[in-house]
C-alpha cells in the first residue's frame, strides 16, 4: 500500500507482558482471604479481559455481584502501587519498535486499560515518549471492540485506518480493527483463552512472536524491515 502506514498495538498481552504483576496481586488477595492460589496460566488467560474478569475467575464470583466490584477495586489499588515491577516488553518487541522507529513508521497503542494505569506503566517502561498515539479505555466515548479508538489513533498517526495494522491478542482487538477498516494480526504469544479460536476471528494473519509483524509490513523503498539487515 502506498502512502503513510502505521502500527497500532494492544497493550496487555500484546506489547507488554503485564501478567506477572497482575497475577501477583490476585494471589495476594486470595492468600489474605484464606483461599488457595489459582494456577498462574488460568489467571493469565484473563488478563486481557480486565481486573473484574480476573477476580471473578479467581474468587468464583459473578462479575455483576457487588463483591466482584469490591475485589476489582482492591486489585486495581494494589496493582497501581506495583506497576512495572515485573512487567516487561514481550521478548523481541524492543527490536520491533526500534525497527519501526528507524524507518519512520509511526506506531501507537490502543488499549481498554484506563488512563490512570496506562500512562504510569508506559512512563516506567520508557514508552510514553515513543508512542505517537495512546488511546485508553476511557479516552473516548467508546472502547474496543468499537472502531472509534482505532480510527482516532490512526488519525493521530497521520494515517488512514486502511493503512494501519492493528495487533492484539483478544477478539475485540481484531473486531475493532476490522470495523475501522484497518488490517489486523493476532498475537498468538499473548493471553489467549483455551477456548479461543483466533483463526476464526477474521484477522489478516496470526503471528507467534513479535518479529513476525515486520514481515507483514511493506518495507521502505529500497530498504528492508528485517532487523538483521540493519
Amino acid at each position: 500500500m502506498n502512502g503513510p502506514s502505521g502500527v497500532l498495538f494492544d497493550l496487555d498481552g500484546t506489547l507488554v507482558d503485564t501478567a506477572p504483576d497482575l497475577i501477583a496481586c490476585v494471589q495476594e488477595l486470595l492468600a489474605e482471604a484464606d483461599r488457595p492460589a489459582v494456577a498462574p496460566e488460568a489467571l493469565q488467560a484473563a488478563v486481557s479481559h480486565g481486573a473484574r474478569v480476573m477476580v471473578s475467575h479467581a474468587f468464583s464470583v459473578p462479575p455483576s455481584e457487588p463483591r466482584a466490584e469490591a475485589l476489582e477495586a482492591e486489585l486495581v489499588r494494589r496493582y497501581r502501587a506495583r506497576l512495572a515491577e515485573r512487567s516487561r516488553l514481550f521478548p523481541g518487541m524492543a527490536g520491533v519498535l526500534d525497527t519501526l522507529d528507524a524507518h519512520g513508521i509511526p506506531w501507537g497503542i490502543v488499549t481498554n486499560k484506563p488512563t490512570h494505569l496506562t500512562e504510569p506503566l508506559l512512563e516506567r517502561l520508557g514508552l510514553s515518549g515513543r508512542a505517537e498515539a495512546v488511546v485508553c479505555g476511557d479516552t473516548l466515548a467508546h472502547a474496543k471492540p468499537h472502531p472509534l479508538p482505532i480510527r482516532h489513533a490512526a488519525a493521530r498517526l497521520g494515517c488512514p485506518p486502511q493503512a494501519c495494522w492493528g495487533l492484539g491478542d483478544a477478539r475485540r482487538d481484531i473486531d475493532a480493527a476490522l470495523a475501522a477498516g484497518a488490517r489486523s494480526l493476532v498475537a498468538l504469544f499473548g493471553y489467549l483463552h483455551a477456548g479461543d479460536r483466533p483463526a476464526r476471528w477474521g484477522a489478516h494473519g496470526l503471528i507467534r512472536q513479535p518479529g513476525e509483524l515486520l514481515g507483514w509490513l511493506e518495507p521502505p523503498a529500497g530498504g528492508s524491515l528485517d532487523p538483521a539487515s540493519e
